[in-house]
């Protein structure tokens, strides 16, 4: 037997199970010695499971159709209350106590926003970019054919 039977079988071994029923169907001669695993008791258990599957599935039709139904009811609630929200606002207006019975804000609670003030511009004109010189590479990564060329460039040799 085994030792926690809370748990649902891995599919895996349920089919090794049904495998192996179906194997000791084809035993013409299978006699067992205790009588509570007779042919006809295991095919009243497998008949057993099949009916329990098809309840189970069929309660999960039901609890997934009433799931859908109860979000719908949800929503059509929601969109209904957005709407009356909307039509108290309009009624009583953005700044009434029925707004905030609501658990809406009223409009004067709501901070009013800062201006921001521009930068001054300064009289003077802008300075012109500097100039920059070109960028040499580092001493130490010339190549000595480089430096040679690069000293005997202004030499004049006779």
């Amino acid at each position: 037997m085994a030792k926690n039977q809370n748990n649902r079988i891995r599919p895996a071994q349920l089919q090794a199970d049904l495998d192996a029923l179906t194997a000791l169907r084809s035993f013409s001669d299978y006699a067992p010695a205790n009588p509570a695993y007779a042919m006809q008791k295991l095919e009243s258990s497998l008949t057993g499971l099949k009916s329990a599957q098809d309840a189970e599935l069929a309660a999960q039709n039901t609890l997934a159709s009433a799931r859908d139904a109860a979000s719908a009811a949800e929503w059509d609630l929601h969109n209904m209350l957005l709407g009356a929200k909307d039509q108290v606002i309009a009624q009583y207006g953005s700044d009434s106590d029925q707004v905030q019975s609501l658990g809406l804000k009223k409009k004067s609670e709501y901070k009013a926003p800062k201006l921001r003030s521009k930068p001054r511009r300064s009289l003077a004109p802008p300075c012109p970019p500097q100039i920059r010189a070109p960028l040499l590479p580092p001493p130490n990564s010339l190549n000595l054919g480089e430096v040679s060329a690069v000293r005997t460039e202004g030499v004049i040799n006779p």
